[in-house]
């Protein structure tokens, strides 16, 4: 899963994936097929708008499409997108929405397990972050009553 989740986009890919879709928005509407092309290179972006901007084209596939296995394809990737973005609990939400329309498939399943391990790891990140940061203050709270008192 890391690979999938972790993946950047080569920038010429992105180019030319961009390219196609503008070309076929001058002339219309994009097909579906540049408009998730597109998308998906804008999600393996290394910059964060470009992934925001990808995760409202999927979006915006996913409300207009009525086929149901475009949906969950749909559901998958927008997943994906925002485990990248760390937007874990919606990741984990359309993650979870796959497995109730389909209970054992397996890629959802270890995407699931993907976002909870990310999930548990950057928590446990923020909380030591957050004594840290306590404990500092402490740290000059006490030196500063300790100087205080000296006077």
């Amino acid at each position: 899963m890391d690979v999938i989740v972790e993946e950047h986009v080569n920038p010429e890919d992105l180019k030319k994936f961009e390219k196609s879709y503008r070309d076929q928005e001058l002339r219309g509407k994009p097909s579906d097929k540049a408009m998730f092309d597109y998308a998906w290179c804008l999600v393996r972006s290394k910059y964060l708008q470009d992934m925001q901007k990808g995760v409202a084209l999927l979006e915006e596939l996913f409300r207009k499409t009525k086929d149901e296995v475009a949906k969950r394809d749909y559901l998958y990737y927008m997943s994906i997108a925002y485990t990248r973005i760390k937007e874990y609990d919606t990741a984990l939400k359309y993650a979870n929405a796959i497995r109730k329309i389909e209970p054992g498939n397996k890629q959802a399943v270890q995407l699931e397990e993907y976002i909870k391990k990310k999930m548990k790891k950057e928590g446990l990140m923020g909380i030591a972050i957050v004594g840290g940061a306590a404990l500092a203050l402490g740290g000059i709270v006490g030196l500063g009553l300790a100087a205080l008192s000296k006077k």
